[in-house]
């Protein structure tokens, strides 16, 4: 048996890969074509215009789609084992999830609405997919500290906890910078007026996608423990 079917691993295993691979491969086709800068442009820039606003839109979809059953699948291990050891709350577990999927929500919209053409739906898209996203990894970062012993160990809640707080500080630079650079460009130049603030703003969007991919990288060792079953029952006519 390889690693990727022990249990549910699949699921975090191939959405961290996917999403991955969705930011580097609209970077890199947008570098290509020459329509972002090279140095750290916005995610949503190197999906803009086409081909790569397809590859953007697409790869955005499925990365919500997987992200979803990840977040439900874990919501149901956490669920079970509240059932059986008591330990973690069901209103946080239930917060949790509603918080991820509104995330996977504003994903969809990111990819589905480009920057340049739907400005105000895109950024609040954004707004939605980030800053929910955070507070399900700070929901998440809780629920694994209330799991222990089963489940995460220690190393792995600090980890999680780690990410999620680089990814609520990131996020708060990211907006209020982001607030202060004037228009929607693809291209900047070091002698614009709002270019170091573009860039840091720029450089924490990355950081707090990044930190998501990494902190569902955690999951992997929890996944291990579960199965999800689906049940078919017939109902009898009277």
């Amino acid at each position: 048996m390889f690693w990727f079917q022990s249990g549910m691993v699949f699921l975090p295993a191939l959405l961290v890969i996917w999403s991955s691979s969705n930011f580097i491969v609209s970077y890199v086709v947008a570098i290509y074509r020459n329509d972002v800068d090279v140095v750290f442009p916005y995610i949503s820039d190197t999906g803009a215009e086409p081909p790569e606003s397809c590859i953007f839109g697409f790869m955005t979809s499925v990365t919500a789609f997987l992200a979803s059953g990840t977040m439900y699948a874990r919501y149901k291990f956490v669920q079970r084992l509240g059932e059986d050891m008591g330990s973690v709350r069901s209103r946080l577990n239930h917060s949790a999830l509603g918080l991820g999927l509104v995330s996977c929500l504003g994903m969809c919209i990111v990819g589905t609405f480009q920057e340049t053409m739907m400005t105000r739906v895109h950024d609040t898209g954004a707004l939605l997919f980030f800053g929910t996203g955070v507070f399900y990894a700070i929901l998440q970062a809780a629920i694994s500290y209330q799991m222990r012993p089963y489940g995460s160990s220690l190393c792995v809640c600090h980890t999680r906890t780690a990410f999620a707080v680089i990814s609520l500080l990131a996020m708060l630079i990211a907006v209020i910078s982001g607030f202060l650079v004037k228009g929607t460009k693809l291209h900047r130049k070091p002698s614009d007026e709002d270019y170091t603030v573009h860039l840091l703003s720029a450089v924490c969007e990355w950081i707090v996608a990044f930190s998501f991919v990494l902190f569902f990288l955690t999951f992997i060792p929890d996944f291990k423990l579960f199965a999800l079953k689906v049940k078919a029952e017939l109902e009898q006519n009277s």
